[in-house]
């Protein structure tokens, strides 16, 4: 039947995550991680990104407010996250890949650009792209701010997406 072969639109609500699902954003972001973006690591950057997101003290920072964490959901299971560091500064973002490609890391950018714009009263967001994620980042209006990094095993590029000059501020 032709009706058969219809893509239901995926109907994905995000908000802060609870702290009983730290463990399955963390597990979420070694999962897409490992399968898109370990290839242009070194094993020590591997190695700092595991150490990273295994962190009792990142983990206690969360707990206490210093580092926000939102999930994206489909139908209550979360299918994407993205975290805060210093207000302004995305720690991590990574969609679920059966989810990739659906709008999901935009709605989840736009998220937390609101939040840092309404509730931080910021003028701007910062992130460190991973390799994988550059084009992505330019898409949605991030421009870098340096070269390519290096450090801990781990490449990125410095960039910004400021909204504070759109209102001629």
């Amino acid at each position: 039947m032709a009706g058969d072969n219809i893509i239901k639109p995926v109907r994905i609500t995000v908000r802060a995550a609870y702290r009983n699902e730290w463990d399955d954003a963390m597990a979420l972001a070694w999962r897409v991680f490992m399968k898109f973006e370990a290839n242009d690591y070194t094993p020590e950057g591997i190695e700092s990104f595991q150490d990273f997101i295994t962190d009792s003290v990142l983990y206690r920072m969360f707990v206490m407010g210093a580092y926000q964490l939102f999930g994206a959901y489909d139908n209550g299971h979360m299918v994407g996250m993205v975290s805060l560091r210093d207000e302004t500064h995305i720690s991590l973002l990574f969609v679920d890949e059966r989810y990739h490609r659906q709008g999901i890391g935009r709605l989840l950018i736009q998220y937390v650009s609101s939040y840092v714009r309404n509730e931080e009263g910021h003028g701007g967001i910062t992130v460190n792209a991973a390799p994988y994620a550059v084009g992505f980042y330019h898409k949605i209006g991030f421009a870098d701010t340096d070269v390519r990094q290096f450090r801990d095993g781990i490449w990125y590029t410095p960039m910004e997406k400021r909204w504070d000059k759109e209102k001629g501020q």
